[in-house]
């Protein structure tokens, strides 16, 4: 007899649900969501467990690693099929949540889901503490920018984070009242600025030490952050099958609706990771805008904005650098640049 064991996780909780093979309920209990805890209890059932089945989450990387581990085939499936699939039931419980994720894994009716390694997630961690750090810095001079409009001072609309203090704290010292209330807010912001400087340079050197973003970078418009984003998304390029899927993957695709007479096309899909997408979109609007030297990537972009418009051509270039870089990433190369002959 063959065994299946569903998880419904939550933050603290974690519900367990065992079938067998013919769909029958042979165990069900409720644990604290701690990977030793899940483990000694399946291995007090003594069963020939065909796999264990969860839903992608906050804590899909800590089970899957730690079931796998312990020799069990831990099997992430996709979030919003299995919300899907278990609407239909009439009462919504964990309980019922875990008997359900039981029976999708029986029948083989879920998409499993990648589980990024753990080289991927210090890339995002890394990249996540400079971007909350660079937020917070933003969120401090504006309220700066604001305040000073109340007393009829203008700040330069274009003013760099490194020269912000500079100008800034001049005309705060000028003033007691402004010393009184901005100078403490000023020295915060100040100390985020200096602490996002480290992160950065972090960073920076980490791309420029990894050959794989070295040779990402060699594309027009990508730097060290979108190449370190794209790095830490895909994790392992090989499971693509297609370097055409990297952009629907990451949701540069437009969403299709089709049901008899009905065919409609919508905006793109904004499926996957939001991160990717937000950089290889920055990416392709610097590829438009600010690079100079030509290719026939640049050539192919700015012929769609005549037709479609910017925004268009960049969602295009963006889905056509998503293809670009993995294939780059794959065929161990650098990007091709073409013939300038072809401009025309």
């Amino acid at each position: 007899m063959i065994y299946y064991a569903g998880l419904d996780v939550s933050l603290r909780t974690v519900n367990i649900c065992v079938i067998d093979d013919e769909g029958k309920f042979f165990a069900e209990t409720k644990l604290a969501s701690d990977v030793q805890d899940i483990v000694g209890y399946l291995d007090e059932l003594k069963l020939d467990i065909e796999s264990v089945g969860l839903e992608a989450g906050t804590l899909a990387q800590y089970l899957t690693y730690g079931l796998q581990s312990a020799g069990f085939e831990a099997i992430c499936m996709e979030a919003r099929q299995v919300k899907g699939a278990l609407s239909a039931m009439r009462n919504k419980t964990d309980k019922h949540d875990a008997r359900g994720i039981a029976q999708l894994l029986r029948c083989g009716w879920y998409s499993r889901v990648h589980v990024k390694s753990m080289q991927s997630h210090h890339i995002r961690m890394l990249l996540s503490s400079r971007k909350a750090v660079l937020s917070k810095c933003i969120d401090l001079e504006n309220e700066v920018r604001g305040l000073f409009k109340i007393f009829g001072l203008k700040l330069p609309p274009k003013l760099g984070h490194g020269a912000f203090d500079v100008t800034v704290r001049d005309i705060i010292e000028a003033d007691e009242a402004l010393s009184h209330a901005l100078l403490p807010l000023l020295d915060a912001r100040l100390v985020l600025y200096r602490t996002f400087r480290v992160l950065d340079n972090r960073t920076r050197k980490m791309s420029h030490t990894d050959p794989v973003c070295e040779r990402l970078m060699t594309v027009p418009g990508v730097g060290f952050i979108t190449a370190l984003t794209f790095k830490a998304g895909v994790d392992d390029p090989h499971r693509f099958k297609r370097s055409r899927t990297v952009g629907a993957h990451f949701g540069l695709t437009p969403r299709r609706f089709q049901s008899g007479e009905l065919d409609i096309e919508g905006h793109i899909s904004k499926c996957g990771d939001a991160d990717v997408r937000a950089t290889l979109y920055t990416a392709a609007n610097a590829l438009l805008t600010r690079s100079a030297q030509w290719s026939s990537l640049k050539a192919w972009g700015m012929k769609i904005a005549k037709t479609r418009g910017h925004r268009r051509a960049v969602i295009a270039v963006a889905r056509k650098l998503a293809v670009i870089l993995h294939r780059v990433w794959i065929d161990d190369t650098q990007f091709r640049w073409g013939t300038e002959g072809a401009r025309s």
